[in-house]
């Protein structure tokens, strides 16, 4: 009888960062299952995607981006935004469909502003969403400089909202939503012309024009899929935390972006994964458990630990990109 081994060699490259980051969440998860009593149970794990829904669907947006060898600084102030214009729509009578059709629409319009600048003026990435991210959390403070409570009671219902799972695992319709967007993600990325596209603009923009491919509509339309997906992701976050608030969201963007890289997704560009990112997500969230079950910890504690996986991670990319 012969015995199936796998052996480093036998994966393929392109699949190394993220085989690594599953490792570093096993080890993580496991460390803390040895050390903490129940750290290992079911809710525990459902617990890591309710709480990170949100930072999942913004870390899908952003992989596509970066994908293409951009960056987007204004996620997080844009899903601040959408939880301002969520709070107050609803507090002003609006009916639930049309405040999220009004809070999807200014995320991907901001985005496609955002992606015109970008390609036609060839402005790099990084100021033209810095000014993003400087217009969109201006604009929570026109709406109000308070916090603004969400009262509307179908909304608290769905939020209240639970999916019960074997074992009394129970999970939010936000975890629900934010898997169809991966699902989505990776049916657009790996099935369709636009996907195929934003890998070949990410690997050679110069090439991908030679064959042919539309990168113009690709550059443009990842910071579209970005500020929508920011925008939804802002949208569970009003879920999750039932306000509206100018200052919510501050910092988040970096830790979509350390998710995303240490999913295994090349900052040049060309080369990740959405299943890479959700597992960087993970990560994360296994870490604020861990300093959660502490009790001793300092907060701050998941900055440094990330700062460090961070590091440890570009250096793994910085490793296969000279190899190949």
């Amino acid at each position: 009888m012969s015995t199936l081994t796998l052996s480093p060699a036998a994966i393929p490259k392109r699949f190394l960062p993220v085989v690594a980051t599953f490792v570093v969440f096993v080890l993580t998860f496991g460390a803390g299952s040895v050390r903490y009593e129940n750290f290992a149970s079911g809710q525990v794990v459902a617990n890591l995607f309710v709480d990170n829904a949100f930072l999942i669907v913004l870390a899908v947006g952003m992989t596509f981006v970066i994908l293409t060898g951009g960056i987007d600084l204004s996620v997080g102030a844009v899903a601040a935004l959408s939880t301002m214009i969520a709070a107050s729509t609803l507090n002003a009578g609006w009916p639930p469909v049309l405040c999220i059709l009004a809070v999807l629409g200014a995320g991907s319009t901001l985005g496609l502003l955002m992606g015109l600048v970008i390609h036609h003026f060839e402005v790099q990435p990084f100021i033209v969403t810095l000014a993003g991210m400087f217009l969109a959390r201006g604009l929570c403070f026109v709406i109000s400089v308070e916090s603004v409570s969400i009262t509307e009671p179908a909304f608290r219902d769905f939020a209240a909202g639970a999916i019960v799972l074997p074992g009394d695992v129970t999970l939010t319709y936000s975890v629900v939503i934010a898997l169809a967007v991966v699902l989505a993600a990776l049916y657009v990325l790996h099935l369709t012309r636009f996907g195929r596209t934003v890998y070949a603009v990410g690997g050679s923009e110069s090439s991908a024009r030679l064959m042919g491919l539309s990168t113009s509509r690709a550059k443009v339309g990842v910071y579209v899929v970005s500020g929508f997906c920011a925008a939804l992701g802002g949208l569970l976050f009003s879920l999750y935390m039932l306000s509206g608030y100018g200052l919510h969201g501050v910092g988040m963007e970096l830790d979509v972006i350390a998710a995303v890289v240490i999913g295994g997704t090349l900052l040049a560009g060309g080369s990740g994964h959405v299943v890479g990112s959700v597992v960087g997500v993970l990560v994360l969230g296994t870490v604020q458990s861990l300093i959660s079950f502490e009790g001793t910890l300092s907060s701050w504690w998941t900055r440094i630990v990330i700062g460090v996986l961070l590091l440890a991670f570009i250096a793994l990319q910085r490793l296969i990109v000279r190899r190949r």
